[in-house]
């Protein structure tokens, strides 16, 4: 299956982007690097500048149609751009659209709550988003993972780099479902 991680060019915490990307890949899937521009994108080790890894196709230019799953890395900044950006947007919203499963961790929520697809659903996510989230109409908890699933798709989210074992399990065994 072909999993997109969407990120911003910049911002992207990177392990939250790199122990997802590693635990598709060693599960047969493909991972893509979707991001707003072409080129590289620039990961973080929190405020700290890490890796750049090269973008494999352009929000814009790809479709949620070519796509099994998306997983959403976190990082402060990441969602932030990503939610500024209408392509961006409208691209998370397609998979919803699609009734295709959604990972996301950290701060990531913050473009599913720009995105309108978190109203009636249960979701976690690094814990200064839960006003986001309720305003947004979800129910924020406070659980390591939390799978939802209402009917429009399942959403997998976790709250921090901690929790990535168990987040990586998560989306992994929910996009083999949603394959099946």
């Amino acid at each position: 299956m072909r999993i997109a991680f969407l990120t911003a060019p910049e911002g992207v915490e990177q392990i939250e982007l790199t122990e997802p990307w590693q635990a598709a890949k060693d599960a047969g899937h493909e991972p893509v690097l979707v991001s707003t521009k072409s080129g590289e994108i620039q990961a973080f080790d929190h405020l700290d500048k890490a890796d750049t890894f090269p973008v494999d196709e352009v929000v814009g230019e790809t479709s949620a149609g070519s796509f099994g799953g998306l997983v959403l890395p976190g990082g402060v900044a990441n969602p932030d751009f990503l939610r500024m950006d209408e392509k961006a947007v409208a691209f998370v919203r397609d998979f919803f659209d699609r009734g295709r499963p959604v990972a996301a961790i950290c701060h990531a929520p913050w473009t599913l709550v720009e995105a309108d697809v978190v109203r009636g659903r249960e979701l976690t996510s690094w814990p200064s988003l839960q006003t986001d989230i309720r305003n947004a109409g979800g129910t924020w908890v406070d659980e390591q993972v939390k799978i939802d699933d209402n009917g429009a798709g399942k959403l997998v989210t976790s709250r921090k780099p901690d929790d990535l074992k168990a987040f990586c399990d998560a989306f992994l065994h929910v996009f083999a479902e949603g394959a099946g």
